[in-house]
């Protein structure tokens, strides 16, 4: 399922036509395609367990964020780069609790 950090239609997801409202009214097409050709990586910090996710540079200016075990056949969450990075600086401060 390809998603902006909101959930989309399970349908629309497994069809390959995901799509997600941009900033400024834009539609940005996010395909199958797209995540398949990505280069995926995950943390050095990642478990041995399979307990981490991967993260790629996706069109668009936009980062992908699977989970790991589902080994690219799982869901896909999109955040434009400005969302990734905001939420990347909130857990290097420590403003998130996750647990």
């Amino acid at each position: 399922m390809v998603s902006s950090g909101r959930r989309t239609n399970v349908e629309q997801a497994a069809s390959g036509k995901s799509h997600y409202e941009a900033p400024y009214g834009q539609i940005c097409m996010i395909s199958d395609m797209d995540v398949s050709a990505a280069s995926w990586w995950k943390s050095s910090w990642s478990a041995y367990n399979g307990g981490c996710v991967e993260v790629a540079d996706l069109r668009y200016d936009r980062v992908g964020v699977r989970d790991t075990k589902a080994k690219g056949s799982g869901p896909v969450l999109v955040f434009t780069n400005t969302e990734w990075n905001s939420f990347l600086s909130r857990v290097k401060c420590g403003d998130l609790d996750f647990g």
